[in-house]
């Protein structure tokens, strides 16, 4: 295993250990709300200083974009920290959340953590070494048509100006697809199409610590990421398409319509 994702390992399961005690004494955790539907809770916050503590232990000089504190330092080497991706979920006992980790080198991913603390899964991947789950290779799924694909997305919660577009897509997609599933977990979700447990994904508005990570297990995996007409940009506009070549292409052609009079900001 490359050296800074063995750091990174070392961080999430540090992070992990954070989270699954304060999941234990749920009523005792103080919860503080961001804004409508988008939590905080002291999980999330003292789960982040561990990471960060163990990242600048290793590497010093290293900068870091994390959710709840923001942006520090000044390095080509850039460690982007979800520390509790799915807090709603956590803040309800919900189990299905995780700790999501990536490093960006002069912008561009090149090691990648998801970990699963209530199944024990551990998603990892270096660019060109291959995407893991625990010491197992992942391949996106083998499925050609879009009507046996399970896909997973998320509905918009931070801010809900496409929210009409979005379910003009969802509604399509429900009509040709084999199911929708949303768990809560965009990394997790992410990680899922990695995996081939979900043939697709699809999402609007998701910040850059939400698919660092599943990113590059995905496209480790075989697989393709893109913006909803199948572009770049997705990194910035947090709207993201993930799946298998074949799906992928297929969800793309379902979304288009839903784009004509362009997504709001």
């Amino acid at each position: 295993m490359h050296p800074m994702l063995n750091t990174a390992v070392k961080a999430a399961r540090r992070a992990a250990g954070i989270i699954n005690r304060a999941a234990q004494n749920l009523d005792l955790v103080v919860v503080a709300r961001k804004s409508q539907a988008d939590y905080v809770s002291e999980a999330d916050r003292a789960a982040e200083k561990a990471i960060i503590d163990v990242l600048l232990g290793a590497y010093p000089n290293h900068s870091i974009l994390a959710e709840e504190s923001g942006a520090q330092g000044a390095s080509e080497y850039q460690w982007i920290i979800d520390p509790l991706d799915g807090t709603t979920n956590f803040v309800h006992g919900l189990p299905q959340y995780a700790v999501s980790i990536a490093l960006a080198h002069k912008g561009s991913i090149t090691q990648a953590v998801i970990y699963d603390p209530n199944r024990n899964d551990l998603f990892t991947a270096s660019r060109g070494r291959g995407a893991f789950l625990n010491d197992h290779r992942l391949r996106v799924s083998k499925r050609t048509k879009l009507e046996d694909a399970l896909i997973g997305t998320g509905f918009p919660f931070r801010q809900l100006a496409n929210l009409e577009e979005y379910i003009g897509m969802f509604r399509d997609l429900v009509k040709q697809t084999a199911g929708l599933r949303r768990p809560g977990s965009a990394s997790l979700d992410l990680a899922y199409v990695a995996a081939g447990w979900y043939d697709g994904f699809w999402e609007l508005g998701l910040s850059k610590w939400d698919i660092a990570a599943g990113s590059l297990l995905i496209t480790e995996a075989g697989g393709l990421v893109g913006d909803l007409r199948g572009e770049d940009g997705w990194f910035e506009s947090g709207n993201i398409v993930a799946g298998s070549p074949k799906i992928f292409a297929q969800m793309l052609r379902v979304i288009a319509p839903h784009l004509k009079g362009g997504l709001k900001d």
